[in-house]
Parts: structure tokens; sequence; C-alpha cells
């Protein structure tokens, strides 16, 4: 089997490349016009100019899955700020989208948790389809909106499990057809566990993301790793399935990531995965990003039986 690794936005090995350069509502307020015209412009053109620098590095190292940054637009989805951040880009989009598509990258966006569809107020539903509005024309802008993924968590349990995910259905059909068949659904550290989540992706046809982290600090004690793999793997059908990857930053802060990812903590999974033979793509989301992936690349592959077999991945 093979696994693929990625990281999340920002190339730390860069100097100065964050693709997430912003600016508060509270300061465009401050600024004129053409100010804030200008400024929403130059931080947009500079967070796409980031993202084909980190896109170039990851090409150079092999790495082949990458998050894009969801702030690559500042206040993209404000009610009160008007910003066509598509047309004046165009020559950015079709770069980011010829690089991916010629080297074969595999490219997501992972909204925040505010994104939610299990919510009884009508403006957050709201809210979250103008939010995946936004994330699927930055995919269709780059040519990636058949292929890039847009991931969320189910959302909160609001007192009741029961009525909450009788919500996210019927919530979920405000969401356009072609946005909703880009969407992946993942297990959460606190509410949402591997299974209830799988019980959604499987009603509702969607590819699952499996956290590991996640799942270790949120499940129930009949659930197991040989049981649930197969069924999450069944959830994916023309793409290898995907995996989020992290470890505690502590025992007394279990659910918060570390710097690196501790090769002992994710041994569990990786034998599991060993048995199954399925190739499958590993996210790295810890705080030290791309320096992240290609440490524990280094310690998967000291373990015997795995293979390195490029810059960004390894055969078990």
């Amino acid at each position: 089997m093979k696994i693929r690794f990625g990281y999340v936005a920002n190339a730390l090995n860069l100097y100065d490349a964050t693709p997430s350069k912003t600016m508060t509502f509270a300061r465009y307020q401050k600024l004129s016009s053409p100010e804030r015209e200008d400024q929403l412009e130059h931080i947009t053109r500079t967070n796409l100019q980031h993202t084909i620098r980190a896109l170039h590095y990851n090409i150079g190292h092999e790495i082949l899955l990458y998050r894009f940054s969801s702030s690559l637009v500042p206040l993209a989805t404000h009610d009160k700020v008007e910003f066509d951040y598509i047309t004046p880009f165009q020559k950015e989009y079709e770069s980011i989208g010829a690089l991916v598509r010629a080297h074969k990258l595999r490219t997501s966006f992972h909204p925040n948790q505010f994104t939610l569809f299990t919510s009884d107020k009508p403006h957050v539903t709201e809210n979250a389809v103008k939010d995946m509005e936004y994330h699927y024309r930055l995919l269709k802008a780059m040519g990636l909106e058949r292929e890039g993924h847009i991931n969320l968590h189910v959302g909160g349990a609001y007192g009741d499990k029961t009525k909450s995910l009788e919500r996210f259905h019927k919530n979920l059909k405000q969401l356009p057809a072609r946005i909703k068949q880009q969407m992946t659904l993942e297990n959460d550290d606190k509410t949402y566990t591997t299974t209830e989540t799988l019980q959604v992706c499987e009603r509702e046809r969607i590819p699952m993301m499996f956290d590991y982290h996640h799942y270790m600090a949120n499940h129930d004690q009949e659930e197991r790793l040989e049981d649930l793999l197969p069924r999450f793997f069944q959830t994916w059908s023309h793409m290898p399935p995907k995996i989020h990857i992290s470890s505690p930053k502590s025992q007394k802060e279990y659910r918060s990531h570390a710097d690196f990812v501790d090769v002992e903590f994710i041994k569990p999974l990786l034998q599991e995965l060993k048995k199954l033979g399925q190739d499958v793509d590993f996210m790295i989301e810890a705080k030290q990003k791309d320096r992240a992936v290609l440490k524990i690349i280094e310690d998967i592959s000291s373990i015997r039986g795995v293979k390195r077999i490029s810059g960004g991945s390894v055969k078990i």
C-alpha cells in the first residue's frame, strides 16, 4: 500500500509566504472607497502568489497533497463588502489550476467551524451556503471544481443529536447539488464520532474525511478501527481515501495539535492500514506544517517494512 502526504496552506520553509494575509472589517471601514479596493486587491493577489510559491515548493519536494487557505480573499463573504475576487485574478487562478493538473496534485479547502448545517437559526444555514459558494467559486476559477474537495464538520449537537442530525439533512438541501458533490465530512473531537459521521456520509453519499486524532479523542468503546476503516473506504470511489493526521500536544491538552506528529501515536492506524492494503492520502495537521510532513515521512520510513518511494510518499 502507498501513502502520500500533504499539509495545510503555509509552507514554513519559505520566507514570508503565508497565503492567509487578511484585513479586519474595522480596518476596511476606515479606508476610503479607492483604498478599500486597492487593499483588497493587493492582499488577494499576494495570497494567490504565495499559494503559487507553495505549489512550486511542493512540486520540488514531491508533496502531492495541499490544502488551500480559506482566507485567500479577505472579507469575501462579509455582507457589507462588495468585491469581485474572481475577474481581476484570472491569471493567478489559471496558474494554480495548471500547476495542480500538470503535476497531479490533490487539493482541498476546509472552511471554519462556523460553516455548518445543524443550526436551527436560518441565517446560520444561509451563511454556510454562502461560504460554500465562495470556496466553490475559487475552485471553479482554478478549473478544479470537479476534483477539489470542500471539507466540513457535521456541526453542533445543541443538546439533542437526533434533532440536530435531522436538521443537517434538511438544511443541506439548500446547498446546490454541484457544490454538494465536492463536499466531504469529517468526524470531530468532541461531538460527532466516526460512526455518527459515517452514517451521515452514507445517507447523503458524501465521502468521509477520517481524522485519526479526533477518533482517538472521541470514540465509543465499541468503535474499532478494523470495523470503521472499511466503511470509511467505501465512501470514496474515484480517488484514494483521505485521512487527517496529527497527535496531541500533551495529555493535558489532548485535543490540541502538536508541532510535529508522534509516529508512535499513529502506529496502530498504520498497522490496520497495512492489513487492509488500501492506498491512502495523509493530510498532516501539525503546527509545523510542511516541516512536520518532511519529518513524519522520515520517521515512518525508519519503520521496518516501510520504503520511501518519493519525496512525499512511502510504501508499506
